[in-house]
């Protein structure tokens, strides 16, 4: 075979060897977009889970308060709603809400009521894993005072607002985004709650 004949049968062994790399996508031994894309979707689940973990902790104070004090419904609920739209907004897909526990009592205040008072237990919202649930046992102690149960309420949306604040500065761009509307409502919310109790 002439020279001109093995330059060619080269020249079609290096293509096929190109086309053969682009399909396959880049080996485990060399960082590519592949590896970079997979790393960068791996921090963003984790920061969506820190995100509804947060949302999450809040929503289930919102219950703890509804079921010590019922007569809040009507000033809680609507707040409760975007706190539920948020944990659902931030959450990786498929995560599930934290289910709604009985409040442990602080030990001034009265024992909850046994009816379903608040939205959470009345079976409204989204699907709730069962009451075994880690998340379950996480709902904190709620004074008996309603005006005090809302000021603790109030200062729990700041530090959730605060707490997705921080995290803006590692998200990407679009959930940043998110993050700061969720952040921005908090702070919404914190100033409704504590208008409200004047």
């Amino acid at each position: 075979m002439d020279r001109t004949g093995t330059t060619a049968r080269r020249s079609l062994l290096a293509a096929g060897a190109a086309a053969a790399t682009a399909l396959t996508g880049c080996s485990p031994n060399e960082p590519g977009p592949r590896r970079a894309a997979l790393r960068s979707g791996s921090a963003e689940t984790a920061l969506r889970e820190h995100g509804a973990g947060l949302s999450g902790a809040l929503l289930l104070r919102y219950d703890a308060v509804l079921a010590v004090h019922p007569a809040l419904a009507a000033r809680l609920s609507p707040l409760r709603a975007a706190v539920v739209r948020h944990v659902e907004a931030l959450a990786p897909a498929g995560s599930r809400l934290p289910t709604p526990a009985r409040p442990a009592p602080s030990p001034s205040s009265s024992p909850p009521p046994a009816s379903p008072a608040s939205p959470a237990a009345a079976g409204s919202g989204p699907e709730r894993p069962a009451a075994s649930s880690p998340a379950a046992a996480a709902a904190p102690p709620v004074p008996a005072d309603s005006a005090a149960a809302v000021r603790e309420l109030a200062a729990a949306e700041r530090r959730t607002a605060d707490g997705h604040t921080a995290a803006l500065s590692a998200a990407p761009p679009e959930y940043a985004r998110l993050l700061a509307s969720v952040a921005a409502a908090g702070a919404v919310h914190a100033y409704l709650l504590t208008e409200g109790s004047r």
